[in-house]
């Protein structure tokens, strides 16, 4: 089971492949975006530190994955309406995406961009 991996990669060896897709995609505009974020296992998934600060996080479900805003998705502008999910939460945002959903890699890409701006 995926909830004892010790890396990111043992993570993504552990869940199907269509969530491996979408979690991979997140984790690749993460990078691309900063360089120098650091991954660790929290809470028995995948998180992105920066300037050892948490700021995203990713994680599989039975019929979703999601990407997690978890520092100040609240206050990013989202204009695409990627974020479905975490309205209740004054800092946090969330996008959940079903098998076979797509997501605008583009917009993605940006609310990664101005995430990472505000930290």
């Amino acid at each position: 089971m995926h909830g004892s991996a010790t890396n990111t990669d043992e993570y993504l060896k552990g869940i199907p492949e269509w969530q491996r897709g979408n979690l991979t995609l997140f984790r690749k505009l993460i990078h691309k975006v900063s360089p120098d974020i650091t991954e660790e296992i929290k809470w028995g998934v995948p998180v992105f530190m920066q300037d050892k600060k948490l700021v995203f996080a990713m994680s599989s479900f039975k019929a979703h994955t999601k990407y997690n805003f978890i520092t100040n998705g609240a206050l990013l502008a989202d204009p695409h309406k990627l974020f479905n999910n975490g309205f209740d939460s004054k800092k946090s945002r969330g996008i959940d995406l079903l098998e076979g959903q797509s997501i605008d890699k583009f917009a993605l890409e940006d609310l990664v961009k101005q995430s990472l701006k505000t930290i």
